[in-house]
């Protein structure tokens, strides 16, 4: 391809195909110029991720509330606004485009995005399910696209830190981890019978398109905003909110990703339409050739550990208990050493402001440089949290194989994929 037939979006493209920065001719793409963004969702967490790219162009803004929308329109008045994003992936000019959606639309929306090329910040959960993730996952790396996962404490000093520390063996073999957190409880229900009573649909809200890819049913304030998290058509759960953040530094630090697991979750009986309010899930990683057994155990709402681990274990927070002794570490936090020499790690780094997260993804955009939570690592590591939600919801151990993202129970493994509303089907 000759330098006068390059295209800026094919520069792009390559840059993100390499592990090393590319040189793109000035032309195409000046030191000094800006990716064209285009942003679905700008509520809540989609109002973080804006400001978080806002260095760049933004181009275009989607969201299905009008108020929300508005908003956001008026602090980029340059950009296209749009309600359904299906239409934002139409717009000509796009470089890259941020998804912030509900769990349900992740997926749909950001594999439209890959199918023409754009790079992907999406947020947490990746996906919605288990096969969606598998699907992301590798149309991103046959794309070559930059890509990067919304865990914004990924590159948190703290974590770096712990990673380290449980890589050298600062506490020996590593055979037992426990992870906790509060949610759901007061941040929004679970365990509820799907809502009967029709409600008028708000005026700003464009409830079918909100609904997307999920059944059609009647508008209800019990889905929305935020309150869609605890419903299985919608969101994944406490365990697909916060088990992304919690359990990363452990998926990092032991290499889980594509490991077969065996998975029990215990907790009220399970509920056809909404999640637990209490759930304690175990994962057994068996050992493998060049890698130690690991038993990995997850607590929300209100189920607890027992004994020391309870004492020594903080609210969202992990405990590593190996050989020689234990680090505790509470979400945004530094680790603390238990039982050994804490000398070589006195320095309690500052809480990482998540600016760096998508900076990350912006420079990996324009030049093809790593990105920390790729959808290379995303994918498998959503795979296996989400597992977690899929043994609950069976009502009993599942055993799952990555290589035939399979369970061997066909009544199982349905829960590892969905049924799309038409026309929201999954490209690609």
């Amino acid at each position: 391809m000759s330098r006068l037939t390059i295209t800026r979006r094919t520069a792009l493209k390559t840059a993100a195909a390499v592990a090393i920065p590319c040189i793109i001719p000035a032309r195409v793409f000046g030191a000094n110029e800006r990716l064209n963004i285009g942003v679905i969702g700008v509520g809540g967490r989609g109002q973080g991720d804006l400001a978080g790219v806002s260095t760049e162009s933004i181009v275009a803004l989607c969201d299905v509330d009008e108020q929300r929308l508005a908003a956001a329109a008026g602090r980029y008045p340059a950009a296209k606004t749009y309600h359904d994003y299906r239409r934002l992936l139409e717009q000509k000019d796009l470089d890259a485009v941020v998804v912030a959606t509900p769990d349900h639309h992740h997926a749909p929306a950001t594999m439209r995005a890959m199918m023409r090329d754009l790079h992907v910040y999406c947020e947490k959960p990746l996906t919605h399910t288990v096969e969606e993730a598998r699907k992301i996952a590798t149309v991103a790396t046959e794309r070559k696209l930059a890509t990067q996962m919304g865990t914004q404490n990924h590159e948190h000093p703290g974590y770096v830190r712990l990673v380290k520390l449980l890589r050298a063996g600062a506490i020996g073999k590593v055979q037992e981890v426990h992870v906790i957190t509060d949610r759901p409880g007061r941040w929004w229900p679970q365990g509820l019978d799907r809502p009967s009573q029709k409600q008028d649909i708000p005026a700003n809200l464009h409830w079918d398109i909100w609904l997307g890819p999920a059944t059609s049913r009647d508008y209800h304030p019990a889905y929305v905003p935020f309150r869609w998290r605890g419903w299985w058509d919608f969101g994944c759960g406490a365990i697909g909110d916060m088990a992304i953040h919690l359990l990363d530094p452990t998926f990092t630090a032991f290499n889980l990703g594509g490991r077969p697991v065996k998975v029990a979750s215990q907790g009220p009986a399970p509920h056809p339409h909404s999640g637990p309010k209490e759930m304690t899930t175990k994962f057994t990683f068996p050992a493998t050739t060049d890698q130690e057994a690991l038993v990995v155990y997850w607590y929300e709402g209100t189920a607890k550990p027992a004994g020391e681990v309870a004492e020594l274990l903080p609210m969202n927070g992990s405990l590593f208990i190996g050989s020689k002794g234990k680090i505790a570490i509470q979400h945004g936090q530094a680790p603390k050493l238990l039982g050994v020499d804490e000398s070589a790690d006195k320095t309690d780094p500052p809480l990482f402001s998540g600016t760096q997260h998508h900076q990350q993804w912006i420079a990996a955009c324009k030049t093809g440089s790593a990105t920390g939570s790729n959808f290379a690592y995303a994918g498998p590591f959503t795979e296996v949290v989400l597992l977690g939600n899929v043994a609950y919801r069976a009502g009993h151990e599942i055993e799952y194989k990555p290589d035939t993202l399979s369970t061997g129970d066909e009544k199982v493994d349905m829960l590892l994929r969905k049924v799309y509303r038409k026309g929201w089907e999954l490209e690609g």
